[in-house]
């Protein structure tokens, strides 16, 4: 075989990856991300963003003309996430700046998020945040507040919209209402406990909100 033919025939080599659930074989070894996407049949492209999902840490969002080594471990698994057509494609606020740590994980929930100023207080805006069952929506819009200070003073409470409601019935207590982004918004009165305190340096949006989900679960487990 000549050192042509033998180069033709290592570019025929297979690479098994995974985009979202889906399993795929392709024989270019660095595709781009517009190629991997077209591939998922994620078209067109420019709808969608694509993140590596290493074998640890956060995923990475590949741009659309990047090319991705195949031949290197970890990089086998793909995500991706739909862009708001309205709103989305690069057009959603950012309004102010958050610790990378914050950013990493914003990126990586597969949510559509905004960072929203208005006047002085600043908000992270999360949509289509699931609710467990039992309550009058799926999903719902979701905001915190980002104190002066942060992330060594705290973040506090929740604010969902449309209000939340039980279907069974029965009230959500420690509930008003709170106007911002020209909504009026639901906010839940949950703090955080002696037992269970801000931690500057440890805790962040990812553990608020997973305290948030937390309130919504144990809504129901209330005598």
């Amino acid at each position: 075989m000549s050192e042509h033919e033998d180069e033709v025939h290592k570019d025929k080599k297979v690479y098994k990856i995974q985009i979202d659930k889906d399993h795929f074989e392709v024989t270019k070894a660095q595709p781009t991300a517009r190629e991997l996407l077209t591939i998922a049949g994620k078209v067109p492209p420019e709808h969608f963003a694509l993140y590596l999902k290493p074998p640890r840490g956060a995923p990475e969002r590949i741009d659309l003309d990047k090319k991705v080594d195949l031949r290197e471990p970890g990089t086998e698994r793909f995500v991706t996430l739909p862009l708001d057509q309205t709103e989305g494609l690069g057009t959603d606020r950012r309004e102010f700046d958050l610790p990378a740590e914050d950013r990493e994980w914003l990126d990586a929930i597969g949510h559509r998020y905004e960072l929203v100023r208005e006047g002085g207080t600043l908000r992270v805006v999360i949509y289509d945040f699931p609710v467990p069952s039992g309550y009058n929506v799926d999903a719902v819009t979701v905001n915190v507040r980002i104190e002066s200070g942060y992330p060594e003073a705290q973040i506090d409470m929740a604010y969902f919209y449309p209000a939340l409601a039980r279907l069974d019935g029965r009230g959500i207590g420690a509930i008003c209402a709170d106007a911002f982004d020209g909504k009026d918004w639901q906010r839940w009165s949950r703090h955080r406990t002696p037992a269970n305190p801000w931690r500057p340096g440890v805790d962040s949006l990812a553990t608020h909100f997973a305290l948030v989900e937390s309130w919504l679960t144990r809504e129901f487990t209330k005598a």
